[in-house]
């Protein structure tokens, strides 16, 4: 199987952990610019909604971080690697992978087959 060709130098707990933080450290840095306090009843403490607006904020930074994976592994792809590499990257199986991406490396297969010299007897 095709190497993923770096090596971890966290575990798998450790990367978690790092990259959590630093997304709460983002979430933290953007409430202000993205939330407005509103005025409300007594019944929402401040705190509630500081916790809800967290949330929220986490919520769309799941959907960029999703985006950004699926733009990942498509450079990967025209880069020349294949399901087997991406889905080790990204922590699932070749068939996860191709499930989550279809279609990835039908690019590469056809720039492999137009840019192939000629075989003898063949026609362009």
């Amino acid at each position: 199987m095709p190497g993923i060709h770096f090596r971890l130098r966290m575990t798998d707990a450790e990367i978690t952990d790092l990259a959590a933080r630093e997304a709460d450290d983002l979430v933290v840095r953007l409430l202000p610019q993205v939330f407005e306090p509103i005025d409300g009843p007594d019944e929402h403490p401040e705190a509630q909604t500081q916790a809800l607006a967290h949330l929220h904020l986490l919520t769309f930074l799941q959907e960029a971080v999703d985006r950004l994976k699926g733009e990942a592994a498509h450079q990967a792809a025209e880069a020349g690697a294949g399901y087997p590499q991406i889905g080790r990257a990204s922590n699932m199986t070749r068939q996860g992978a191709r499930r989550r991406w279809p279609g990835l490396t039908d690019h590469q297969q056809h720039t492999t087959t137009e840019n192939s010299p000629l075989t003898p007897g063949s026609t362009p």
